[in-house]
C-alpha cells in the first residue's frame, strides 16, 4: 500500500511582508522622483504610513497560513467555506472588527488624493479592496488548505468601515484649524 504525500507547514508574515515592504518603499521613493511636483516630506509620510498599514492589514487578514496539503488537508470542499448569507448570519465581534480595520483606510482617502472626495468613492475603493483581500483569501483556501473563510459580511463590514473613516476626515477639513494642518499632508 503507497503512503500518501503530505505538506504541513506554517508561513509566518514576516518572511512575506519585510520584502513586500523593502520593495514597496523603493517603488515609493522611485514614483515620488517622477512626480512632476514635488513631494513633501509630509506627504512622504503619508505615503509610508499607508504602506505600513496596508502590510498590517494584510498580516490581519492572511497570516499565519497554515498549508495543509495531502493527507492532512482540509477535508471541507472550499465552496462550503464561503458565507453567501449576508446580516442573518453575522457574528457582531468579527463584523465590528471588520469596520475598524477599514476606518484608517478611508481616513487616508482624502490624503491620497484630493479628487476622490465623495463618500460614494470612498465606498468603492473600501468595497474593492475588501473583494480583493476576501479573493485572495479564497484563493489561498483552495491551493494550500489554509482554514480562512471567505464571508459576504466581511464585505459588508469593511465597506461600511472605510465610508466611517472618510466620513470622520472629511467632518475634520471642516473644522479651520485641522485643514490648514491636512492640507499639507495632501498629495
Amino acid at each position: 500500500m503507497e503512503e500518501s504525500m503530505s505538506i504541513m507547514f506554517t508561513i509566518q508574515s514576516w518572511y512575506v511582508l519585510v520584502p513586500v515592504f523593502i520593495l514597496g518603499l523603493f517603488w515609493l521613493i522611485s514614483w515620488a522622483k517622477r512626480q512632476q511636483r514635488k513631494i513633501n516630506l509630509l506627504q512622504f509620510v503619508v505615503l509610508i504610513s499607508f504602506e505600513i498599514y496596508l502590510l498590517c492589514v494584510i498580516h490581519l487578514v492572511f497570516f499565519p497560513i497554515d498549508v495543509n496539503i495531502g493527507r492532512y488537508a482540509n477535508q471541507t470542499p472550499w465552496y462550503e467555506t464561503i458565507n453567501f448569507i449576508p446580516i442573518l448570519t453575522i457574528d457582531v465581534r468579527t463584523f465590528l472588527l471588520n469596520i475598524i480595520m477599514l476606518i484608517p483606510f478611508g481616513m487616508y482617502i482624502p490624503f491620497l488624493n484630493k479628487t476622490m472626495a465623495s463618500v460614494k468613492k470612498a465606498a468603492k475603493f473600501g468595497f474593492m479592496l475588501s473583494l480583493s483581500l476576501e479573493f485572495v483569501q479564497l484563493l489561498i483556501r483552495v491551493t494550500l488548505g489554509s482554514g480562512r473563510s471567505t464571508d459576504l459580511n466581511d464585505l459588508l463590514a469593511n465597506t461600511a468601515g472605510a465610508v466611517t473613516g472618510f466620513l470622520i476626515v472629511r467632518k475634520l477639513f471642516k473644522v479651520k484649524q485641522f485643514k490648514n494642518i491636512f492640507q499639507r499632508f495632501q498629495l
